[in-house]
């Protein structure tokens, strides 16, 4: 006999195996299962940093660059101060398990970058500025 620790639905089960043989025409039966075993306590994933949000005020001429939807900054593809085209990409938002591509609404400059890579952002959040 061998004793197994089963996890099932969170519950741990302490359960006794028979090993039989190839060949062998040992006689089956089925053991009763124990009482459950306390159950593990579940690996906890570290919580996120907090990253502080740095919104600016934009002025006339420029354009704001908001979050279309709820997601975490993937990458930032552009720095402040880069010339930007219309339909560049700005930034890489993952959002339900797809990464999705922010692009630049019109020619400028970048004048200031919001967020930073792993941010968790709302819908309407400031991303980046361009003038």
């Amino acid at each position: 006999m061998r004793k197994f620790i089963i996890n099932v639905n969170g519950n741990s089960y302490e359960v006794d195996v028979e090993e039989v043989k190839a060949g062998s025409h040992a006689q089956r039966t089925s053991a009763p299962v124990s009482e459950p075993v306390a159950p593990l306590a579940p690996k906890q994933a570290p919580a996120p940093a907090v990253v502080p949000k740095k919104e600016v005020a934009i002025s006339a001429g420029q354009n704001l660059v908001e979050a279309p939807m709820p997601g975490n900054i993937f990458k930032i593809l552009v720095s402040e101060g880069q010339d930007v085209k219309s339909g560049d990409v700005l930034l890489i938002l993952e959002a339900m398990k797809m990464e999705n591509e922010i692009l630049a609404p019109r020619d400028g400059k970048v004048v200031n970058i919001s967020t930073v890579v792993g941010a968790s952002v709302n819908t309407g959040e400031q991303l980046v500025i361009i003038g």
